[in-house]
């Protein structure tokens, strides 16, 4: 569907930011984009959405090179980005001007979320604090039903309860026919959110994998006495948790915070372990 090949870019005279960049994206996934500050992650989203063209390679939305901006393929794809400028306007005119680009907008859903998110259709959207602005895109973005919905650190202005809240409205988002990519640096805010992991480090995909093929593959948590030459990662700020190869061992819940920094603490061991397994990797 959302297809990026051997993407590169680079900032004027800076280190590359992305290079040869290989990825899928299907419909009927939550894709958590995960990575460091200033690991390419805004920038790769800008380019999937022709904001940002790559200096080689291609982002493409079935078939169709997303830096030509064709309107017929906008209309599929919306982008909230980390930083925004939203007009002096109610959300109720908000909507009246923007929904017409979006031609599967369902207004009954925007109202629904935006008192799933305490506002009010006359609220004017200058005067709301950065997380409420931040709620009003968000509500806007999923109504549009495009195929595919970016979301640049959604959670970043978000108190806990309204983490929470998130969590719960985009479980309810996903179908078979809609990608979501979610790109943060705060892992543990989607933990059961996400079906798929990427991870990005020194400008490369390190880690690209379904969180079925993670938990086929790798075991979580405070092993009894574990063979030291068989733990992945261990990090005593956790409480003594690792990660192991699973065996035969009891099926655990994946802990997205640890299996993160596993991944970037040691790639090659995790990535090799998880080779064997009939749904990926793909690096």
């Amino acid at each position: 569907m959302l297809t990026v090949r051997q993407l590169s870019f680079n900032y004027p005279n800076s280190r590359p930011v992305l290079k040869s960049i290989d990825l899928d994206f299907e419909t009927g996934n939550i894709y958590g984009l995960f990575g460091k500050n200033g690991e390419g992650k805004s920038t790769l989203m800008k380019i999937m959405t022709g904001l940002l063209f790559p200096k080689s390679g291609t982002s493409t939305l079935h078939g169709d090179n997303v830096k030509k901006r064709n309107a017929e393929s906008l209309q599929h794809v919306f982008f909230v980005p980390e930083d925004f400028e939203l007009p002096s306007l109610s959300i109720a005119t908000f909507e009246k001007v923007q929904s017409p680009f979006y031609p599967k907008f369902s207004k009954e859903k925007f109202y629904e979320l935006i008192e799933e998110f305490k506002l009010y259709p006359t609220n004017i959207i200058s005067k709301l604090s950065f997380g409420q602005k931040k709620k009003v895109l968000m509500a806007f973005g999923l109504s549009t039903n495009t195929k595919v919905l970016l979301l640049d650190e959604p959670t970043n202005g978000l108190d806990i309860p309204s983490k929470s809240q998130f969590r719960k409205v985009m479980a309810s988002a996903v179908d078979e026919g809609k990608c979501i990519v979610i790109s943060t640096h705060q892992v543990r805010d989607l933990h059961s959110l996400i079906n798929h992991v990427v991870i990005l480090d020194n400008a490369s995909v390190i880690f690209d994998q379904p969180l079925e093929t993670v938990s086929e593959g790798l075991w979580f948590g405070k092993a009894s006495n574990p063979d030291e030459s068989s733990i992945l990662y261990s990090e005593s700020s956790f409480g003594g948790k690792t990660i192991l190869a699973r065996n035969d061992m009891e099926e655990t819940e994946v802990d997205l915070e640890l299996l993160f920094n596993g991944v970037l603490s040691q790639p090659n061991k995790i990535n090799a372990i998880l080779k064997d397994f009939h749904h990926g990797p793909r690096v």
